[in-house]
């Protein structure tokens, strides 16, 4: 999906979230914390415009209008990461991305260490802003299997709602799968959720996958594969 470089004045945010930086939004915070120049000279005012021709920077690194914007699915494998960098050099998630795609992308749904399943990357900063802000409400569906027998005080506490070290956890749905296994679906999708409501119930769980993400589907995809959002799926999230 190209993006054509405008031959005129861009606001300084604009031009950050299609250099696949940030959403416009993080972008204005990172111009304000002063961590942006423009032909070498820091820039503070949200008002700047730039043009195609002018030295932007992040952090000290020259960024650029991409022309080729990535919206890919991944399933990502256990025991993989999904940051940028690990100081520990334990496998990344981003590692398996396709090696023709140069495009620096980010991911949108990150998943633990030890959970695997569906992961979307991209380098659009605007649609990774509106997949990840709260009141999109995009649905997030998981399958897990715990170690022992899942109760029903679990099932009936993550649906009504329950605190847990000053913090609210409430699923949309949950479903029993045989004994130990549950279908779960999340809106905000806090970090860990469901491990520490797990945790507080004294489960654990062995299988930690996501299935789905609004209307797109894991499937068949094979661990560590990825394939390309069809344009319907794309979509789907803004409407």
């Amino acid at each position: 999906m190209p993006l054509a470089t405008s031959i005129q004045p861009l606001r300084l945010q604009v031009y950050l979230a299609h250099s696949g930086i940030a959403s416009r939004r993080e972008s204005e915070k990172l111009i304000l914390a002063g961590r942006v120049t423009v032909n070498g000279n820091p820039v503070t005012e949200l008002g700047t415009k730039v043009i195609a021709s002018d030295a932007v920077s992040v952090d000290g690194t020259r960024v650029t209008i991409e022309q080729q914007m990535h919206y890919i699915a991944m399933h990502k494998p256990q025991f993989y990461l999904c940051t940028q960098r690990d100081p520990y050099n334990r496998p990344l998630a981003r590692s398996l991305l396709p090696v023709h795609i140069t495009e620096r992308l980010y991911s949108i749904g990150r998943l633990d260490f030890r959970s695997s399943g569906l992961i979307l990357w991209t380098n659009d900063g605007n649609f990774a802003a509106a997949l990840a802000h709260p009141s999109s409400e995009i649905e997030k569906e998981y399958l897990v299997e715990a170690t022992s027998f899942v109760p029903n005080e679990m099932i009936d506490g993550f649906t009504n709602g329950i605190t847990i070290d000053n913090e609210y956890y409430q699923c949309r749905t949950i479903e029993k799968i045989g004994r130990k296994g549950v279908r779960i679906v999340l809106i905000e999708g806090k970090n860990r959720e469901i491990r520490r409501v797990f945790s507080h119930f004294h489960l654990h769980p062995v299988v930690l996958r996501r299935i789905r993400i609004g209307a797109v589907w894991l499937d068949d995809l094979a661990e560590g594969k990825t394939r390309l959002l069809t344009e319907a799926e794309r979509h789907s999230f803004f409407q």
